[in-house]
């Protein structure tokens, strides 16, 4: 277990670190790109394609990093509204559902990422292999679908509360425990 753990912690930071500089290197390449474009007359051809990149390895490395976290997109009305045996359902069957999901498509954009290694694609500015592009994104949704599973479990062995993420309690539990506080 204590090896997990370890495992979890190594590949949290290294999410980080590509989240990180992922960010940092869309600013610069978006914003560099304009101030040289104003100011020289001059658009640095490689610029762009950089900037894709840089956009698909945190769009699908975000993935498990914002489900780790519970800062995924969801569409909480019925859920914030609903009492906590239905929350504690449904905080097990989405992260279930969406861990399928993610499997799925995992296993099919890494089948699209062989296609494009063995069709010899290289991108048209910087002449790199096109795969290197496209391999965040497997990489990605099966992060993301162990990450989503993971949050399925920790709802599974935590009875008494409800988790958005494995690091994220839910927010209408705290609320709860701070309005039942205030009564005693």
């Amino acid at each position: 277990m204590n090896l997990l753990k370890v495992v979890d912690k190594i590949i949290l930071k290294i999410e980080e670190f590509i989240l990180s500089y992922a960010v940092i290197i869309i600013a610069l390449m978006v914003v560099g790109k304009a101030i040289i474009r104003e100011t020289f007359s001059y658009s640095l051809p490689f610029a762009d394609e950089v900037s894709q990149i840089a956009v698909v390895v945190a769009t699908f490395m975000g993935i498990s990093y914002a489900a780790r976290k519970g800062r995924h997109i969801s569409m909480s009305a019925f859920y914030d509204l609903a009492p906590f045996k239905v929350r504690k359902m449904l905080a097990i069957f989405i992260p279930f559902v969406t861990a399928i999901v993610l499997f799925v498509l995992a296993y099919y954009s890494s089948l699209y990422v062989l296609d494009v290694y063995e069709s010899g694609r290289v991108t048209s500015a910087l002449q790199m292999p096109a795969y290197f592009l496209y391999i965040f994104i497997p990489i990605g949704f099966l992060l993301g679908s162990i990450q989503f599973l993971r949050n399925m479990l920790v709802n599974i062995t935590h009875r008494d509360e409800v988790y958005l993420g494995t690091d994220a309690k839910d927010y209408n539990d705290q609320e709860t425990k701070e309005l039942e506080g205030t009564h005693l």
